[in-house]
């Protein structure tokens, strides 16, 4: 009568440990989202602080081209110099909107890639495998 119990007891801490694998697995999944969760944050705080100052840029070159037209009929080097500094705020704002939109697109595959790679091969880990075998 001790057989039973014993091999009632190895079911169940065969079970015990798949679920406790399970539960690995998945843990390892959540900190592996939210490890790109807190990429994906720190990529749109970058991208939205150099939008920010590209547009506060652009906006300061639009202030020296008015000044630039109201000048234009004032004699002397006030207007090479507006000109040059509303063409160089006007390049700069450019150049910072221009990689804040490049970093917004993110990368290949989306936000999550790496989350979406792992939950796809575990899936290909649980799928039955055709048997290859030829005979004995």
């Amino acid at each position: 009568m001790s057989e039973p119990s014993g091999a009632g007891l190895g079911l169940f801490d065969s079970l015990k440990r798949a679920f406790d694998s399970l539960l690995q697995l998945g843990q390892i999944r959540l900190e592996l989202l939210g490890t790109e969760l807190e990429a994906e944050k720190l990529r749109l705080f970058d991208a939205l602080w150099k939008a920010a100052i590209g547009l506060l840029l652009l906006g300061l070159a639009a202030v020296l081209a008015l000044g630039f037209v109201v000048l234009l009929l004032w004699d002397g080097y006030r207007l090479a110099a507006i000109g040059v500094l509303t063409l160089l705020f006007g390049g700069a704002g450019a150049w910072f909107l221009a990689r804040a939109r490049k970093q917004l697109q993110g990368q290949e595959g989306g936000p999550f890639a790496m989350s979406l790679g792992e939950l796809r091969r575990d899936r290909a880990n649980l799928q039955p495998r055709p048997d290859k075998g030829g005979g004995p």
